[in-house]
């Protein structure tokens, strides 16, 4: 019974993960079309985004909270001093892991989609200016 019941649930998640895959692939195609300017770099409008549909939407940075952080509000992206330091990128451990920096962990992790060139220097901008909720 209880592999049944494993085997049941292992293809309800396949299944949606595979639905949630394709409902996602314009999103993401949309997402990594978006160019986020230099500076001025609004949270509502350029980095919620990214972090709804690479970090959260992936299962992880939600309110299951992998790695016992959420992304899903600014809220709680910023809640944790230990990711985020308004006004200090080099300092962010958020920074670090999206660049891939040796010694840090991927993230997002292998098999995940990552962000783009301009999507890493606009959370790189946006801590720059304060990492606000605007």
């Amino acid at each position: 019974m209880k592999i049944l019941l494993s085997i049941i649930l292992i293809s309800l998640f396949t299944s949606i993960a595979v639905l949630s895959g394709c409902k996602d692939s314009i999103i993401v195609q949309d997402l990594d079309n978006v160019v986020i300017p230099d500076s001025s770099v609004s949270y509502s409008k350029y980095i919620q985004p990214v972090f709804s549909v690479k970090c959260a939407n992936a299962g992880c940075h939600d309110e299951y909270r992998a790695g016992d952080l959420s992304l899903l509000t600014w809220a709680e992206a910023t809640s944790s001093t230990r990711i985020i330091f308004p006004y200090d990128p080099d300092q962010s451990v958020l920074v670090w892991t999206i660049e891939l920096r040796s010694g840090f962990p991927v993230m997002p992790p292998v098999g995940f989609l990552y962000l783009t060139p301009n999507q890493i220097e606009g959370v790189r901008t946006w801590i720059k200016e304060g990492a606000l909720n605007n």
